[in-house]
């Protein structure tokens, strides 16, 4: 199970640095108790404990916060390289009962993304930083918060398989003052809330694809050969490979226009790649078209120009 470890949130305490004085007096604010990223890994191990809930038995101490969300909004889908971070922003409402103060210093809210089950997730991705909310009512705030993806072998968050539809869900943990790096954390004291099935995204297998088109100049009604290859990143071993088996349309548009017109359509070979032969007319570029997965997005070949004589 790849679910990333809470202490990159260290990697951004700008934004955050409100928590870093959570349980400390006002006169001893510039010596903080606690770090980001114990508030984030207290944050994880509540999650965990309630999630392993079963009807009434409780595994965590801690009580059941008063808040709900709504309106989660995220791009309908992430699409991630081999190593490029990737930060997809999301925004929701929170809503929460008179008694939770959602203004705290040590008030912490996230949108998560998992793949599979919301209790037993084969991933799960959030933020580097907490969601920031504004106030709308005394009941209400919008929240926005980012999703981080790091691709590549250091943090292999992803493998092939997660790519495809995700789930958002959103948390909220009130620390009450309690400190989770104090010898006196008392874990009862603290609320916490998650909610799971707030939306959907794809999270996918970033795509390219090329064209070549040959002998240029050609002479008019002459036969011109179109090969390319189309490829996707594989979140494994970091590199880009051959999409087999795919469809892709090839695409014609005249010198003078704007408009590209489907000419043939064909599938990719054994290594992804594509090659098939027309006849020159006239002048104008070539350039071939693949629809996208629910795994790997669409992508647009350059066009290549092909000068008729």
């Amino acid at each position: 199970m790849r679910i990333r470890a809470t202490v990159a949130a260290v990697s951004a305490l700008s934004g955050a640095l409100a928590l870093s004085a959570l349980a400390a007096p006002a006169a001893q604010a510039e010596e903080p108790a606690a770090s980001v990223a114990s508030y984030r890994a207290a944050v994880a191990k509540i999650r965990q404990a309630a999630q392993a809930e079963s009807g009434s038995q409780r595994a965590g101490a801690r009580y059941d916060l008063d808040v709900t969300f709504s309106n989660f909004k995220i791009a309908k889908a992430i699409k991630v390289g081999t190593t490029n971070h990737v930060a997809t922003n999301v925004s929701y409402t929170l809503t929460h009962g008179a008694d939770v103060d959602i203004t705290a210093d040590d008030f912490i809210t996230d949108p998560i993304i998992y793949r599979g089950s919301h209790t037993s997730p084969e991933a799960r991705l959030l933020g580097n930083k907490p969601a920031k909310c504004t106030v709308t009512s005394a009941t209400t705030a919008n929240c926005k918060g980012t999703i981080d993806v790091y691709p590549g072998a250091a943090a292999h968050e992803l493998i092939n398989s997660n790519a495809g539809t995700w789930h958002a869900a959103a948390e909220a943990t009130a620390f009450n003052g309690q400190d989770p790096a104090g010898e006196n954390y008392d874990d009862s004291k603290v609320g916490y809330k998650g909610q799971d099935g707030l939306g959907t995204t794809l999270v996918q297998r970033h795509s390219k694809l090329t064209v070549d088109a040959s002998p240029e100049p050609v002479k008019k009604n002459k036969t011109i050969t179109i090969t390319g290859k189309l490829s996707r990143a594989n979140w494994e071993d970091n590199k880009y490979h051959g999409y087999v088996s795919q469809p892709v349309n090839l695409q014609f548009r005249k010198k003078n226009s704007d408009t590209y017109t489907t000419v043939k359509t064909i599938k990719t070979n054994a290594t992804g790649n594509l090659k098939t032969t027309v006849k020159a007319t006239e002048d104008g570029y070539f350039r071939y078209v693949f629809a996208g997965t629910t795994t790997t997005p669409a992508a647009n070949a350059t066009g290549d120009f092909v000068d008729v004589q």
